[in-house]
């Protein structure tokens, strides 16, 4: 059984600052899709933002998600916890 925690709620709601605590405490935390996504496009020039291309954008979060979720099944009995997930991006491809 995978001991999975998915983190979801809106902006400033304190998720980033609980993982924070969980990730000092040891535990494994696996940061926003979103976040990393946009920190990839500004550094790489590409257009997969939500101000640019949304629907690309949150492609491309629901697979790196699924992604994020194949690779924490290697922790074994260990706690991992999701800054958002698959649900959260795949709510707002639907909205889209």
């Amino acid at each position: 059984m995978d001991h999975f925690v998915i983190l979801s709620g809106c902006s400033g709601g304190g998720k980033t600052t609980l993982l924070a605590a969980l990730h000092q405490r040891g535990y494994t935390v696996v940061e926003e899709p979103g976040q990393r996504l946009v920190c990839e496009a500004m550094s790489s020039g590409g257009d997969a933002v939500p101000w640019k291309n949304m629907e690309a954008f949150l492609r491309r979060a629901i697979t790196l998600s699924v992604n994020d979720h194949a690779q924490a099944r290697g922790h074994g009995q260990s706690w991992v916890f999701f800054d958002r997930g698959v649900i959260d991006a795949a709510a707002a491809l639907q909205a889209v």
